[in-house]
């Protein structure tokens, strides 16, 4: 295996449901061994259609009666700050597709406060930076996550990071309050590059040809700046999950058949 791939490896499915579907069976047989084991896991969600996806794969697998949910815990890598009853949330998703599905204690989700619970923007990003620490790992103002899901979009964007803007240059703080998204809804809460690249694996969700460019971009080294997708590193493993409309172009030697 060449340096490059030891590094980042791209994994081909035929469509995006048997993309999902592998993807809910990877994450099962990674968390099932630890939670066996009495070993604290920290998940790091992500929303949009792909990480949804993925979401309802696992919310419909009978292996998700197979682990043992109360040492695993669920964050966000980012939320639209809208209110709790609005669909547009990643919060929402999740628990319709998977959360609500499995027997996880209600104290082991932490979701980032709606735009309707009191907190204004800036304060609820301080909120969920506070709540990280709480969990923090040694050496670290958060936890230290076992599996962080990213979807990345045309543009190449991750979390609520996007292209050429100050927030995917922030290195000091865990949680931003982003104003103006180039997608809407305009206001969001983000968990910063620092935070998502601690995690021991960075699993990026990329189904369609709409998602062939960032794809591309990302595997040939982009600046993360332009292309955050480019920047998304696990410190263990850094696995991009696509199907083959996404993965036209990608030179045969980078993708792993194996893994």
């Amino acid at each position: 295996m060449s340096e490059f791939r030891a590094e980042k490896r791209v994994v081909v499915s035929p469509d995006a449901r048997t993309l999902a579907e592998g993807v809910a069976r990877r994450f099962f047989q990674r968390i099932r061994s630890r939670a066996a084991a009495g070993k604290t896991t920290h998940i790091l969600l992500t929303g949009g259609t792909a990480g949804t996806s993925v979401l309802h794969a696992a919310g419909e697998s009978p292996s998700r009666h197979d682990v043992d949910w109360s040492k695993v815990h669920f964050w966000w890598g980012d939320e639209r700050f809208v209110p709790a009853d609005d669909p547009a949330r990643n919060e929402t998703a999740a628990r319709a597709a998977f959360l609500s599905h499995i027997d996880v204690p209600a104290q082991n989700v932490h979701p980032i406060a709606a735009a309707d619970a009191g907190r204004g923007h800036e304060d609820a990003a301080s909120d969920y930076a506070a709540e990280l620490a709480e969990y923090a790992a040694e050496g670290q103002a958060w936890p230290r996550f076992t599996i962080a899901f990213l979807g990345v979009g045309p543009d190449g964007h991750i979390a609520s990071l996007f292209p050429d803007r100050s927030e995917i240059a922030e290195t000091e703080r865990s949680v931003l309050a982003v104003r103006d998204s180039p997608v809407p809804p305009s206001d969001r809460i983000t968990l910063t590059r620092p935070v998502i690249n601690s995690s021991r694996r960075v699993w990026l969700v990329l189904p369609g040809t709409d998602k062939a460019s960032a794809l591309g971009l990302a595997l040939a080294g982009a600046s993360y700046h332009s292309v955050p997708a480019a920047g998304a590193k696990g410190r263990k493993q850094t696995v991009f999950f696509v199907d083959e409309a996404a993965a036209q172009g990608v030179p045969e030697e980078l993708i792993d058949p194996e893994f």
